[in-house]
Protein backbone atom coordinates (compact mmCIF):
# COMPACT_ATOMS: atom_id res chain seq x y z
CA UNK A 1 0.00 0.00 0.00
CA UNK A 2 1.20 3.91 -0.44
CA UNK A 3 2.96 4.86 2.80
CA UNK A 4 3.33 8.20 1.08
CA UNK A 5 0.55 11.41 0.39
CA UNK A 6 -1.25 10.50 -2.86
CA UNK A 7 0.64 12.94 -5.45
CA UNK A 8 -1.36 15.67 -6.51
CA UNK A 9 -2.82 15.82 -9.91
CA UNK A 10 -2.32 18.31 -12.78
CA UNK A 11 -4.44 20.89 -11.20
CA UNK A 12 -5.67 19.53 -7.69
CA UNK A 13 -5.64 17.00 -5.13
CA UNK A 14 -8.26 16.01 -2.14
CA UNK A 15 -4.74 15.63 -0.09
CA UNK A 16 -6.16 12.88 2.09
CA UNK A 17 -3.90 11.33 4.29
CA UNK A 18 -3.80 7.27 4.02
CA UNK A 19 -4.87 7.11 7.40
CA UNK A 20 -8.34 8.94 6.24
CA UNK A 21 -8.27 7.04 3.23
CA UNK A 22 -8.22 3.53 4.70
CA UNK A 23 -11.74 4.86 6.83
CA UNK A 24 -13.50 5.73 3.23
CA UNK A 25 -14.67 9.26 2.15
CA UNK A 26 -16.26 11.71 4.30
CA UNK A 27 -14.65 10.83 7.47
CA UNK A 28 -14.17 13.37 10.47
CA UNK A 29 -10.56 13.25 9.86
CA UNK A 30 -10.38 13.82 5.89
CA UNK A 31 -8.78 16.87 4.90
CA UNK A 32 -10.72 19.77 2.55
CA UNK A 33 -9.68 19.57 -0.87
CA UNK A 34 -6.49 21.53 -1.29
CA UNK A 35 -5.29 23.73 -4.53
CA UNK A 36 -2.10 22.52 -5.71
CA UNK A 37 0.55 25.11 -5.25
CA UNK A 38 0.16 27.38 -8.54
CA UNK A 39 -2.78 25.40 -9.72
CA UNK A 40 -4.98 27.65 -12.18
CA UNK A 41 -8.55 26.81 -10.12
CA UNK A 42 -9.04 28.24 -7.07
CA UNK A 43 -11.02 24.79 -5.41
CA UNK A 44 -14.12 23.05 -6.39
CA UNK A 45 -17.70 24.95 -6.19
CA UNK A 46 -20.30 22.30 -4.42
CA UNK A 47 -22.28 22.61 -7.65
CA UNK A 48 -19.41 21.56 -9.48
CA UNK A 49 -18.38 18.26 -6.79
CA UNK A 50 -21.96 17.02 -6.96
CA UNK A 51 -22.25 17.38 -11.08
CA UNK A 52 -19.18 14.94 -10.62
CA UNK A 53 -20.94 12.70 -8.59
CA UNK A 54 -23.58 11.17 -11.25
CA UNK A 55 -24.05 10.92 -15.20
CA UNK A 56 -21.67 8.16 -15.51
CA UNK A 57 -22.73 5.10 -17.71
CA UNK A 58 -21.84 1.76 -16.04
CA UNK A 59 -18.41 0.24 -17.18
CA UNK A 60 -18.25 -2.57 -14.69
CA UNK A 61 -16.55 -5.43 -17.32
CA UNK A 62 -18.29 -9.20 -17.25
CA UNK A 63 -17.57 -12.27 -18.38
CA UNK A 64 -14.13 -11.77 -17.91
CA UNK A 65 -11.51 -14.99 -18.73
CA UNK A 66 -8.98 -15.84 -16.70
CA UNK A 67 -5.47 -14.65 -17.44
CA UNK A 68 -3.63 -17.01 -19.73
CA UNK A 69 -1.31 -18.46 -16.61
CA UNK A 70 -4.02 -19.01 -13.93
CA UNK A 71 -3.42 -22.21 -13.98
CA UNK A 72 0.32 -21.95 -13.25
CA UNK A 73 -0.01 -19.41 -11.04
CA UNK A 74 -2.24 -21.36 -8.92
CA UNK A 75 0.27 -24.50 -8.77
CA UNK A 76 2.73 -21.75 -7.99
CA UNK A 77 0.59 -20.67 -4.44
CA UNK A 78 -0.17 -24.19 -3.63
CA UNK A 79 3.39 -25.29 -3.61
CA UNK A 80 4.15 -22.39 -1.35
CA UNK A 81 1.36 -22.89 0.73
CA UNK A 82 3.04 -26.76 1.40
CA UNK A 83 6.04 -25.24 2.23
CA UNK A 84 4.67 -23.25 5.02
CA UNK A 85 1.90 -24.47 6.96
CA UNK A 86 0.48 -22.88 9.67
CA UNK A 87 2.09 -19.27 8.76
CA UNK A 88 0.63 -16.32 7.38
CA UNK A 89 2.28 -15.31 4.18
CA UNK A 90 2.75 -11.76 2.81
CA UNK A 91 3.64 -10.96 -0.77
CA UNK A 92 3.34 -7.21 -1.39
CA UNK A 93 3.99 -5.67 -4.80
CA UNK A 94 5.43 -2.33 -4.47
CA UNK A 95 4.49 1.16 -4.70
CA UNK A 96 5.25 4.44 -7.28
CA UNK A 97 8.12 5.86 -6.91
CA UNK A 98 8.72 8.78 -7.59
CA UNK A 99 11.05 9.98 -10.49
CA UNK A 100 11.24 13.78 -10.05
CA UNK A 101 8.80 16.21 -7.93
CA UNK A 102 5.23 14.93 -9.04
CA UNK A 103 6.37 12.21 -11.80
CA UNK A 104 6.93 8.02 -11.02
CA UNK A 105 9.14 5.69 -12.96
CA UNK A 106 6.85 3.58 -14.76
CA UNK A 107 5.46 0.59 -11.85
CA UNK A 108 6.58 -2.81 -12.14
CA UNK A 109 5.50 -5.25 -10.32
CA UNK A 110 7.79 -7.29 -7.72
CA UNK A 111 8.97 -10.57 -9.34
CA UNK A 112 7.93 -12.92 -6.38
CA UNK A 113 4.24 -10.95 -6.25
CA UNK A 114 3.84 -11.45 -10.08
CA UNK A 115 4.64 -15.15 -10.24
CA UNK A 116 2.39 -16.07 -7.72
CA UNK A 117 -0.52 -14.25 -9.11
CA UNK A 118 0.27 -12.69 -12.59
CA UNK A 119 -1.06 -9.33 -11.69
CA UNK A 120 0.83 -6.26 -11.83
CA UNK A 121 -0.87 -3.09 -10.08
CA UNK A 122 1.37 -1.16 -7.93
CA UNK A 123 -0.14 -1.24 -4.11
CA UNK A 124 -0.90 -5.02 -4.39
CA UNK A 125 -0.32 -7.68 -1.37
CA UNK A 126 -1.10 -11.04 -1.73
CA UNK A 127 -1.88 -13.02 1.48
CA UNK A 128 -2.31 -16.39 1.87
CA UNK A 129 -3.81 -17.15 5.73
CA UNK A 130 -3.06 -20.52 7.29
CA UNK A 131 -6.34 -22.49 7.82
CA UNK A 132 -6.75 -25.85 8.90
CA UNK A 133 -6.47 -27.06 5.16
CA UNK A 134 -3.52 -25.30 4.28
CA UNK A 135 -4.32 -21.59 3.66
CA UNK A 136 -7.15 -19.21 2.51
CA UNK A 137 -5.56 -16.83 -0.59
CA UNK A 138 -6.39 -12.87 -0.79
CA UNK A 139 -5.51 -10.61 -3.16
CA UNK A 140 -5.38 -6.78 -1.74
CA UNK A 141 -5.83 -4.35 -4.10
CA UNK A 142 -6.94 -0.62 -4.74
CA UNK A 143 -10.15 -0.62 -5.89
CA UNK A 144 -11.96 1.78 -8.66
CA UNK A 145 -11.27 5.20 -7.78
CA UNK A 146 -14.51 6.66 -5.85
CA UNK A 147 -16.76 8.46 -7.60
CA UNK A 148 -18.11 9.68 -4.81
CA UNK A 149 -15.30 11.85 -3.10
CA UNK A 150 -14.29 12.39 -6.57
CA UNK A 151 -11.14 10.50 -5.94
CA UNK A 152 -11.77 9.69 -9.46
CA UNK A 153 -11.39 13.27 -11.11
CA UNK A 154 -9.40 14.82 -8.37
CA UNK A 155 -6.13 12.53 -7.06
CA UNK A 156 -3.13 12.66 -9.59
CA UNK A 157 -3.81 8.39 -8.93
CA UNK A 158 -7.60 9.24 -9.86
CA UNK A 159 -9.23 6.91 -13.28
CA UNK A 160 -9.36 10.24 -15.52
CA UNK A 161 -5.63 11.11 -14.91
CA UNK A 162 -3.51 7.23 -15.24
CA UNK A 163 -6.45 4.83 -16.23
CA UNK A 164 -9.11 3.07 -14.86
CA UNK A 165 -8.48 0.04 -12.42
CA UNK A 166 -10.00 -3.16 -12.49
CA UNK A 167 -12.75 -3.55 -9.67
CA UNK A 168 -12.18 -6.15 -7.30
CA UNK A 169 -14.97 -8.45 -8.87
CA UNK A 170 -12.85 -8.36 -11.94
CA UNK A 171 -9.74 -9.12 -10.52
CA UNK A 172 -11.44 -11.69 -8.78
CA UNK A 173 -12.36 -13.56 -12.36
CA UNK A 174 -9.18 -12.59 -14.16
CA UNK A 175 -6.70 -14.10 -11.25
CA UNK A 176 -8.93 -16.64 -9.93
CA UNK A 177 -7.93 -14.86 -6.06
CA UNK A 178 -10.44 -13.60 -3.58
CA UNK A 179 -9.70 -9.86 -3.78
CA UNK A 180 -10.44 -6.86 -1.20
CA UNK A 181 -9.52 -4.04 -0.69
CA UNK A 182 -5.93 -3.20 0.27
CA UNK A 183 -6.68 0.01 2.09
CA UNK A 184 -7.65 -1.97 4.84
CA UNK A 185 -5.07 -4.83 5.32
CA UNK A 186 -2.50 -2.76 7.36
CA UNK A 187 -4.52 -2.69 10.08
CA UNK A 188 -5.56 -6.05 9.74
CA UNK A 189 -1.85 -7.07 9.95
CA UNK A 190 -1.24 -5.09 12.56
CA UNK A 191 -3.97 -7.09 14.86
CA UNK A 192 -2.49 -10.92 13.03
CA UNK A 193 -1.51 -13.29 15.48
CA UNK A 194 0.70 -16.50 15.09
CA UNK A 195 3.70 -16.86 12.65
CA UNK A 196 4.23 -14.31 9.73
CA UNK A 197 6.84 -13.83 6.84
CA UNK A 198 6.70 -11.12 4.22
CA UNK A 199 8.75 -10.31 1.19
CA UNK A 200 10.95 -7.33 2.32
CA UNK A 201 12.01 -4.22 0.44
CA UNK A 202 8.61 -3.56 -1.69
CA UNK A 203 6.18 -1.74 0.24
CA UNK A 204 7.61 -0.26 3.25
CA UNK A 205 3.93 0.18 5.08
CA UNK A 206 3.21 -3.13 5.08
CA UNK A 207 6.62 -4.14 6.11
CA UNK A 208 5.73 -1.23 9.44
CA UNK A 209 2.27 -2.94 9.88
CA UNK A 210 4.64 -6.37 10.92
CA UNK A 211 7.54 -5.10 12.33
CA UNK A 212 6.87 -6.98 15.66
CA UNK A 213 5.44 -10.18 14.39
CA UNK A 214 8.44 -11.23 11.63
CA UNK A 215 12.07 -11.74 11.80
CA UNK A 216 15.02 -11.15 8.79
CA UNK A 217 15.93 -14.91 9.64
CA UNK A 218 12.38 -16.15 8.70
CA UNK A 219 11.59 -13.89 5.76
CA UNK A 220 14.59 -14.13 4.49
CA UNK A 221 13.63 -18.19 4.40
CA UNK A 222 10.68 -17.04 1.88
CA UNK A 223 12.45 -15.15 -0.32
CA UNK A 224 15.07 -17.90 -1.03
CA UNK A 225 12.04 -20.19 -1.61
CA UNK A 226 10.38 -18.23 -4.22
CA UNK A 227 13.60 -17.55 -5.56
CA UNK A 228 14.52 -21.82 -5.95
CA UNK A 229 10.62 -22.32 -7.23
CA UNK A 230 11.65 -20.47 -10.70
CA UNK A 231 15.13 -22.10 -11.14
CA UNK A 232 12.75 -24.38 -13.51
CA UNK A 233 10.52 -22.87 -15.63
CA UNK A 234 7.01 -24.18 -16.53
CA UNK A 235 5.64 -24.72 -20.13
CA UNK A 236 3.61 -21.19 -20.06
CA UNK A 237 6.91 -19.47 -18.80
CA UNK A 238 9.52 -21.27 -21.52
CA UNK A 239 6.75 -20.10 -24.26
CA UNK A 240 6.89 -16.45 -22.85
CA UNK A 241 10.90 -16.25 -22.93
CA UNK A 242 10.84 -17.70 -26.60
CA UNK A 243 8.16 -14.56 -27.23
CA UNK A 244 10.90 -12.19 -25.62
CA UNK A 245 13.57 -13.83 -27.34
CA UNK A 246 11.79 -13.61 -30.95
CA UNK A 247 10.79 -9.90 -30.17
CA UNK A 248 14.40 -9.49 -29.48
CA UNK A 249 15.65 -10.93 -32.29
CA UNK A 250 13.49 -8.26 -34.51
CA UNK A 251 15.18 -5.83 -32.30
CA UNK A 252 18.90 -6.66 -33.85
CA UNK A 253 16.89 -7.05 -37.18
CA UNK A 254 15.98 -3.04 -36.57
CA UNK A 255 19.40 -1.71 -35.35
CA UNK A 256 21.37 -3.82 -38.32
CA UNK A 257 19.05 -1.70 -40.77
CA UNK A 258 19.65 1.98 -39.07
CA UNK A 259 23.31 1.79 -38.63
CA UNK A 260 24.07 4.24 -41.10
CA UNK A 261 21.46 6.95 -38.74
CA UNK A 262 23.48 5.69 -35.96
CA UNK A 263 26.48 6.59 -37.63
CA UNK A 264 25.39 10.11 -38.13
CA UNK A 265 24.36 10.39 -34.87
CA UNK A 266 25.38 8.07 -31.34
CA UNK A 267 24.94 4.94 -29.50
CA UNK A 268 21.42 6.61 -28.67
CA UNK A 269 20.25 5.96 -32.04
CA UNK A 270 20.41 1.80 -31.36
CA UNK A 271 19.31 2.41 -28.27
CA UNK A 272 16.16 4.14 -29.02
CA UNK A 273 15.62 1.73 -32.14
CA UNK A 274 15.78 -1.22 -30.06
CA UNK A 275 13.38 0.21 -27.28
CA UNK A 276 10.81 0.70 -29.94
CA UNK A 277 10.32 -2.80 -30.64
CA UNK A 278 10.57 -3.69 -27.25
CA UNK A 279 7.33 -0.94 -26.78
CA UNK A 280 5.48 -2.36 -29.39
CA UNK A 281 5.80 -5.60 -28.88
CA UNK A 282 6.22 -6.70 -25.45
CA UNK A 283 6.24 -4.41 -22.16
CA UNK A 284 9.59 -2.59 -22.09
CA UNK A 285 13.38 -3.45 -22.24
CA UNK A 286 14.37 -6.05 -19.36
CA UNK A 287 17.30 -4.33 -18.72
CA UNK A 288 19.46 -1.29 -19.54
CA UNK A 289 20.19 -1.37 -23.28
CA UNK A 290 24.17 -2.04 -23.82
CA UNK A 291 24.97 -0.56 -27.23
CA UNK A 292 28.56 0.15 -27.22
CA UNK A 293 30.39 0.80 -30.18
CA UNK A 294 34.05 1.30 -30.57
CA UNK A 295 36.26 1.25 -27.05
CA UNK A 296 32.93 1.45 -24.87
CA UNK A 297 32.41 -2.70 -25.60
CA UNK A 298 35.27 -3.17 -23.29
CA UNK A 299 33.18 -1.53 -20.38
CA UNK A 300 30.95 -4.68 -19.53
CA UNK A 301 27.65 -2.52 -18.49
CA UNK A 302 27.91 0.19 -20.74
CA UNK A 303 24.61 1.93 -20.51
CA UNK A 304 25.17 5.48 -21.49
CA UNK A 305 24.99 5.01 -24.86
CA UNK A 306 26.22 8.45 -25.43
CA UNK A 307 29.00 7.83 -27.93
CA UNK A 308 29.89 8.07 -31.47
CA UNK A 309 29.21 4.80 -33.99
CA UNK A 310 32.13 4.27 -36.13
CA UNK A 311 32.67 2.46 -39.61
CA UNK A 312 35.57 0.00 -39.17
CA UNK A 313 34.65 -0.54 -35.06
CA UNK A 314 32.52 -3.05 -33.64
CA UNK A 315 29.28 -2.81 -31.84
CA UNK A 316 28.55 -4.62 -28.80
CA UNK A 317 24.80 -5.10 -28.59
CA UNK A 318 23.54 -6.51 -25.52
CA UNK A 319 19.57 -6.24 -24.92
CA UNK A 320 16.36 -8.42 -24.39
CA UNK A 321 12.84 -7.47 -24.38
CA UNK A 322 10.28 -8.03 -21.74
CA UNK A 323 7.24 -9.66 -22.43
CA UNK A 324 3.54 -8.60 -21.01
CA UNK A 325 3.96 -11.14 -18.30
CA UNK A 326 7.66 -9.66 -17.19
CA UNK A 327 9.73 -12.14 -18.41
CA UNK A 328 12.74 -11.09 -20.05
CA UNK A 329 15.42 -11.76 -23.11
CA UNK A 330 19.28 -11.53 -22.72
CA UNK A 331 21.10 -11.88 -26.01
CA UNK A 332 24.15 -10.36 -27.48
CA UNK A 333 26.16 -10.01 -30.40
CA UNK A 334 29.16 -8.06 -31.47
CA UNK A 335 28.64 -6.42 -34.73
CA UNK A 336 31.04 -4.78 -37.37
CA UNK A 337 29.68 -1.66 -38.04
CA UNK A 338 30.51 -1.28 -41.78
CA UNK A 339 29.37 -5.38 -42.32
CA UNK A 340 32.75 -6.85 -42.27
CA UNK A 341 35.32 -8.17 -39.37
CA UNK A 342 38.80 -6.61 -39.74
CA UNK A 343 41.69 -9.54 -39.65
CA UNK A 344 42.15 -8.77 -35.69
CA UNK A 345 38.51 -8.26 -34.95
CA UNK A 346 37.56 -11.81 -36.55
CA UNK A 347 40.50 -13.31 -34.70
CA UNK A 348 39.03 -12.27 -31.59
CA UNK A 349 35.11 -12.69 -32.16
CA UNK A 350 36.24 -16.22 -34.00
CA UNK A 351 37.77 -16.88 -30.15
CA UNK A 352 34.87 -16.00 -28.54
CA UNK A 353 32.64 -18.50 -30.96
CA UNK A 354 35.04 -21.17 -29.97
CA UNK A 355 34.48 -20.16 -26.47
CA UNK A 356 30.56 -20.25 -26.50
CA UNK A 357 30.28 -23.09 -28.78
CA UNK A 358 32.17 -25.25 -25.69
CA UNK A 359 29.87 -23.66 -23.72
CA UNK A 360 26.58 -24.72 -25.04
CA UNK A 361 27.92 -27.93 -25.66
CA UNK A 362 28.30 -28.46 -21.85
CA UNK A 363 25.14 -27.37 -21.14
CA UNK A 364 22.40 -30.64 -20.27
CA UNK A 365 21.05 -32.81 -17.67
CA UNK A 366 22.76 -33.84 -14.93
CA UNK A 367 25.66 -31.59 -15.81
CA UNK A 368 27.21 -28.85 -13.23
CA UNK A 369 26.33 -25.35 -13.49
CA UNK A 370 29.71 -24.45 -13.54
CA UNK A 371 30.68 -26.87 -16.60
CA UNK A 372 29.40 -24.64 -19.18
CA UNK A 373 31.53 -21.88 -17.41
CA UNK A 374 34.40 -23.71 -17.00
CA UNK A 375 34.63 -24.87 -20.76
CA UNK A 376 34.43 -21.64 -22.17
CA UNK A 377 36.90 -20.20 -19.95
CA UNK A 378 39.15 -22.97 -20.99
CA UNK A 379 39.11 -22.41 -24.25
CA UNK A 380 39.88 -18.42 -23.98
CA UNK A 381 42.78 -19.34 -21.66
CA UNK A 382 44.07 -21.35 -24.57
CA UNK A 383 43.51 -18.60 -27.30
CA UNK A 384 45.22 -16.18 -24.94
CA UNK A 385 48.27 -18.33 -23.98
CA UNK A 386 48.42 -19.42 -27.83
CA UNK A 387 48.51 -15.19 -28.49
CA UNK A 388 51.12 -14.90 -26.16
CA UNK A 389 49.21 -12.74 -23.41
CA UNK A 390 49.87 -14.64 -20.90
CA UNK A 391 52.30 -17.64 -19.91
CA UNK A 392 51.17 -21.22 -19.89
CA UNK A 393 50.26 -23.76 -19.18
CA UNK A 394 46.83 -23.98 -19.36
CA UNK A 395 46.16 -25.22 -16.29
CA UNK A 396 48.03 -22.83 -14.99
CA UNK A 397 46.39 -19.70 -16.05
CA UNK A 398 43.06 -21.64 -15.30
CA UNK A 399 44.27 -22.04 -11.75
CA UNK A 400 45.72 -18.43 -10.90
CA UNK A 401 42.20 -16.76 -12.21
CA UNK A 402 44.99 -14.59 -15.07
CA UNK A 403 42.67 -14.98 -17.89
CA UNK A 404 40.35 -12.99 -16.16
CA UNK A 405 41.98 -9.69 -17.39
CA UNK A 406 40.64 -10.18 -20.27
CA UNK A 407 37.44 -12.08 -19.63
CA UNK A 408 36.45 -10.63 -16.55
CA UNK A 409 32.82 -11.66 -16.20
CA UNK A 410 31.40 -14.88 -15.61
CA UNK A 411 29.94 -17.14 -18.76
CA UNK A 412 26.01 -17.22 -17.84
CA UNK A 413 23.59 -16.84 -15.31
CA UNK A 414 19.61 -17.87 -14.67
CA UNK A 415 16.72 -16.49 -17.07
CA UNK A 416 13.65 -15.69 -16.20
CA UNK A 417 11.25 -12.54 -14.59
CA UNK A 418 14.79 -10.75 -14.03
CA UNK A 419 17.45 -10.82 -16.23
CA UNK A 420 19.94 -12.21 -13.28
CA UNK A 421 16.97 -14.69 -12.36
CA UNK A 422 16.74 -16.84 -9.09
CA UNK A 423 19.66 -14.43 -8.05
CA UNK A 424 18.33 -15.02 -3.81
CA UNK A 425 18.73 -19.14 -4.31
CA UNK A 426 20.79 -21.03 -1.99
CA UNK A 427 24.27 -21.54 -3.68
CA UNK A 428 24.01 -25.17 -3.10
CA UNK A 429 20.82 -25.55 -5.65
CA UNK A 430 22.54 -22.69 -8.19
CA UNK A 431 26.02 -22.38 -8.75
CA UNK A 432 27.04 -25.44 -7.12
CA UNK A 433 24.13 -27.27 -7.91
CA UNK A 434 23.25 -29.52 -11.12
CA UNK A 435 21.19 -28.73 -14.45
CA UNK A 436 17.62 -29.93 -14.85
CA UNK A 437 15.10 -29.88 -17.79
CA UNK A 438 13.39 -26.59 -17.62
CA UNK A 439 16.17 -24.26 -16.60
CA UNK A 440 16.79 -21.26 -18.56
CA UNK A 441 20.45 -19.83 -18.71
CA UNK A 442 22.75 -17.69 -20.65
CA UNK A 443 25.71 -18.50 -22.36
CA UNK A 444 27.94 -15.48 -22.56
CA UNK A 445 31.64 -15.86 -22.71
CA UNK A 446 33.96 -12.74 -23.26
CA UNK A 447 37.02 -11.13 -24.47
CA UNK A 448 37.78 -7.00 -23.66
CA UNK A 449 40.90 -5.75 -24.21
CA UNK A 450 40.92 -2.09 -22.62
CA UNK A 451 42.12 0.82 -24.77
CA UNK A 452 44.70 1.83 -22.14
CA UNK A 453 46.06 -2.40 -21.47
CA UNK A 454 49.67 -1.98 -22.52
CA UNK A 455 50.17 -5.80 -21.79
CA UNK A 456 48.57 -6.49 -25.18
CA UNK A 457 50.01 -5.09 -28.83
CA UNK A 458 48.31 -1.73 -29.83
CA UNK A 459 45.97 -4.08 -32.44
CA UNK A 460 44.24 -5.41 -29.64
CA UNK A 461 43.26 -2.29 -27.90
CA UNK A 462 39.96 -1.11 -27.71
CA UNK A 463 38.17 -4.36 -28.84
CA UNK A 464 35.67 -6.02 -27.13
CA UNK A 465 33.63 -9.05 -27.81
CA UNK A 466 30.94 -10.75 -26.44
CA UNK A 467 28.31 -13.79 -27.94
CA UNK A 468 25.34 -14.26 -25.51
CA UNK A 469 22.28 -16.95 -25.97
CA UNK A 470 19.73 -18.08 -24.15
CA UNK A 471 19.90 -21.83 -23.61
CA UNK A 472 17.02 -23.95 -22.44
CA UNK A 473 17.71 -27.35 -20.89
CA UNK A 474 16.02 -30.01 -22.43
CA UNK A 475 15.62 -33.70 -21.73
CA UNK A 476 18.37 -35.20 -24.31
CA UNK A 477 20.65 -32.01 -23.97
CA UNK A 478 19.96 -27.97 -25.02
CA UNK A 479 17.82 -26.14 -27.24
CA UNK A 480 18.86 -22.71 -28.19
CA UNK A 481 15.70 -19.92 -27.87
CA UNK A 482 17.88 -17.49 -29.88
CA UNK A 483 19.40 -19.57 -32.64
CA UNK A 484 17.49 -17.58 -35.05
CA UNK A 485 20.34 -14.88 -35.09
CA UNK A 486 23.60 -15.94 -36.64
CA UNK A 487 26.97 -16.33 -34.28
CA UNK A 488 29.57 -17.24 -36.84
CA UNK A 489 31.29 -14.47 -38.18
CA UNK A 490 31.22 -15.42 -41.86
CA UNK A 491 27.22 -16.01 -41.24
CA UNK A 492 26.83 -12.64 -39.26
CA UNK A 493 28.84 -11.04 -42.42
CA UNK A 494 26.56 -12.55 -44.55
CA UNK A 495 23.18 -11.70 -42.55
CA UNK A 496 24.26 -7.82 -41.94
CA UNK A 497 24.82 -7.80 -45.59
CA UNK A 498 21.01 -8.79 -46.46
CA UNK A 499 19.54 -6.64 -43.73
CA UNK A 500 21.31 -4.04 -45.54
CA UNK A 501 20.09 -4.63 -48.89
Amino acid sequence: MRTEEDHVSDELNPAVPDSATAEGPETESEEPIKQRKNGLYPGVSDELSENMKSGWADTELRDLEPIPQAAETARRRAALSARFPGERLVIPAGNLKTRSNDTEYPFRASVEYAYLTGNQTEDGVLVLEPTAGGHQETIYLLPRSDRESGEFWLSGQGELWVGRRHSLTESEALYGIRAADVRELADALREATGPVRVVRGYDAGIEAALTDKVTAERDEELRVFLSEARLIKDEFEIGELQKAVDSTVRGFEDVVKVLDKAEATSERYIEGTFFLRARVEGNDVGYGSICAAGPHACTLHWVRNDGPVRSGDLLLLDAGVETHTLYTADVTRTLPINGTYSEIQKKIYDAVYEAQEAGIAAVRPGAKFRDFHDASQHVLAEKLVEWGLVEGPVERVLELGLQRRWTLHGTGHMLGMDVHDCAAARTETYVDGTLEPGMVLTVEPGLYFQADDLTVPEEYRGIGVRIEDDILVTEDGNRNLSAGLPRRSDEVEAWMATLKG
